[in-house]
């Protein structure tokens, strides 16, 4: 019975111990992050300005679906997400793949070229990509002097080259990032296991495709849910390399939640009813996303 109960009184010290770790963290997040979107989502069912505001329903998510602008920033969105997403993943697993060979020489310099843009300043590399594409800058310079262009093209001027460029600014910064996670699943994966489909006799395509793709399936899924986070909160590329321009037709969600806020006349009521619309969009693609990707029974 003694050492029952010195058991007993061991175990509620490693629960107590555990409670006193997890408690910070805990009331962190509650604070943080649960907090503020319950009261963004109260502020979403008012209307006004500055501390004088109305219980008003859900007029301000009806007014969304009539908000033209606001309709344009999802399809911009989205645009890009359907574009840039799949083929930033796609270059980051072959780049994982490339990088992870045992017999490249070199391989820390080239995982860290790969990977430094992602150390880059958000506001940084928009502003370099804008100066690169200005209509004096140097992508036109070396097409001009090439005899493609007769004179500098003004791509930000454009909607769909401004949106091109959009894309290959956030291809260029976080395709290292995705790739440093492939990589690490590429390294967990056992080099007997394509020993043994190299004896069977399978080439390095069909190796790539029943092997690692499969094994690094979780990591896929991981990705892709951040991926698609962050693209549906794009921001910064769309304020700084094209101001959401030309007349409105690179601006993103998050650009134009902004604007509502704090650039025009305030509307944190009607800011909040589509910062709450973001995040259930984000949060059902999240789910969509874990539900395809389980593969238990």
């Amino acid at each position: 019975m003694m050492k029952q109960k010195k058991s007993m009184s061991l175990i509620e010290k490693q629960r107590a111990a555990g409670w006193a770790f997890l408690t910070p963290a805990a009331l962190m997040i509650v604070v943080m992050s649960f907090y503020p979107m319950i009261r963004a989502f109260l502020l979403s069912l008012q209307t006004g300005k500055g501390s004088n505001y109305r219980f008003t329903g859900f007029t301000n998510y009806a007014r969304m679906f009539e908000d033209r602008v606001f309709l344009r920033s999802i399809g911009n969105t989205f645009f890009y997400l359907g574009i840039q997403v799949p083929i930033m993943l796609v270059l980051a697993i072959l780049l994982a793949q490339l990088l992870n060979n045992k017999d490249l020489k070199c391989k820390g310099l080239f995982r860290t070229c790969v990977f430094l843009p992602c150390a880059t300043s958000l506001v940084s590399y928009s502003i370099i990509f804008r100066f690169l594409f200005a209509q004096d800058g140097l992508i036109n310079s070396a097409l001009v002097k090439l005899g493609i262009l007769q004179s500098g093209y003004n791509f930000l001027g454009s909607a769909g080259t401004a949106k091109a460029v959009i894309i290959l600014a956030l291809i260029w910064r976080w395709t290292g990032y995705n790739m440093v996670f492939y990589l690490a699943g590429l390294q967990n994966i056992e080099y007997s296991v394509y020993e043994a489909a190299k004896i069977d006799g399978a080439n390095g395509w069909k190796t790539f495709w029943r092997i690692t793709v499969p094994l690094l399936k979780p990591t896929i899924i991981m990705t892709f849910i951040m991926s698609i986070n962050g693209t549906l909160q794009l921001f910064d590329e769309s304020v700084n390399l094209t101001n959401g321009g030309p007349a409105n037709a690179t601006i993103t969600m998050s650009h134009y939640i902004y604007n509502t806020c704090f650039l025009h006349a305030p509307n944190f009521g009607y800011g909040s009813a589509m910062a709450f619309f973001v995040f259930i969009i984000v949060a059902v693609l999240a789910f969509i996303n874990l539900k395809v990707g389980d593969t238990r029974d």
